[in-house]
């Protein structure tokens, strides 16, 4: 039996750092229960010296695969095996990084969903989706439905997904659209960028972008591209957008009912998130392969997770159970939690 800890990504956000061993502890037991097909065992946050560590085991050492998909953790720092609880011996990481990570952190505005608690949705969403195994091999799409300003967007184009999003609020896509455009400016990538107004019962109801880029010429000339679409509407047209299957994820962080949900649409559902699920789930559900999976964060304060696990199941979704909670506390107005469930093939 071999020992390992894993070292924790010190944290810019003091209340989410207070959490982040017993969330790393509890996204790690998702990704071995799906992508290491269980090959860790007593994985459990610990203290070494005064440091959070996530400490677990394993029959034999790590592999390449092994370490790799735990280099992926949403606060991975440093990985040690431990020789006689006396030696660390550093192993190193090697995490998935497409793009660099300035695509993530440059951007701060009021409301932003702390970084690493999007990408611990991304990899726990994908330790459920049966197309999973695919990536890297192969391209995986994804659909954030109430993408906001593009936290969720960012680390799918980090981990080199195609993205797609939907963010009805004005705004929020300007100022996202603008950073990503100025960012492969910045990054001297080669892109293209298309847009053209949304029109509905004849009258221009929103604005669509699509950009296509690679991080070289010779990427783009071998059509080796990354492709952002995103669009400004109401997230329950999102089957008029998209009337196939396509996507292998659907992530979003739903409003959290508090002082920057979506003002700009008082009367829109999309400030309840119950309503706005309710409402929108037909077209996100339509637009998922069979075996892709939806995951979905919200605030406990607003929406209890047992309500929204009921919507889930009645849309035929089979909502994932897992045995470690990821409720964590925000700040005084907002407890934040996940939900995570899978399209059956039979569901149409």
């Amino acid at each position: 039996m071999t020992v390992y800890a894993l070292l924790l990504r010190p944290g810019t956000n003091r209340v989410y750092s207070k959490n982040a061993a017993d969330l790393n502890a509890a996204e790690l037991a998702v990704v071995n229960a799906g992508m290491l097909r269980g090959a860790l065992h007593s994985v459990e946050p610990t203290v070494i010296g005064g440091v959070d560590y996530v400490r677990f085991e394993a029959d034999d050492d790590l592999g390449t695969s092994e370490v790799g998909h735990i280099s992926n953790l949403s606060s991975a720092f440093a990985l040690f095996r431990i020789i006689e609880d006396t030696s660390f011996v550093p192993v190193p990481l090697t995490p998935m990084a497409y793009l660099d990570d300035d695509l993530l952190t440059i951007m701060r505005y009021k409301g932003k969903t702390n970084e690493q608690f999007t990408k611990l949705l991304f990899n726990v969403t994908l330790a459920a989706s049966a197309h999973a195994t695919d990536w890297p091999g192969r391209r995986l799409r994804v659909l954030d439905p109430v993408c906001g300003r593009g936290t969720s967007l960012n680390q799918g184009l980090a981990y080199g997904f195609d993205v797609d999003g939907i963010e009805i609020d004005r705004t929020a896509y300007d100022a996202y659209r603008t950073f990503f455009v100025t960012w492969l400016k910045d990054k001297r990538f080669k892109h293209q960028a298309t847009a053209m107004p949304l029109r509905r019962d004849g009258k221009v109801a929103g604005r669509r972008v699509e950009i296509v880029f690679a991080r070289d010429k010779d990427e783009y000339k071998a059509d080796d591209v990354q492709r952002m679409r995103l669009v400004n509407d109401d997230t329950t047209q999102a089957g008029e957008h998209y009337r196939k299957p396509v996507f292998d994820l659907v992530v979003g962080d739903l409003p959290y009912g508090v002082q920057h949900a979506s003002r700009a649409h008082p009367n829109s559902p999309t400030r309840d998130p119950r309503l706005l699920v309710e409402g929108a789930l037909r077209g996100w559900t339509g637009a998922m392969k069979p075996g892709a999976a939806l995951g979905l964060s919200f605030n406990a304060k607003v929406l209890e997770r047992a309500e929204l696990v009921e919507i889930l199941h009645a849309r035929g979704l089979v909502p994932v159970e897992h045995e470690a909670s990821f409720e964590h506390r925000v700040d005084h107005a907002i407890t934040r939690d996940l939900v995570v469930a899978v399209k059956p093939a039979q569901l149409v």
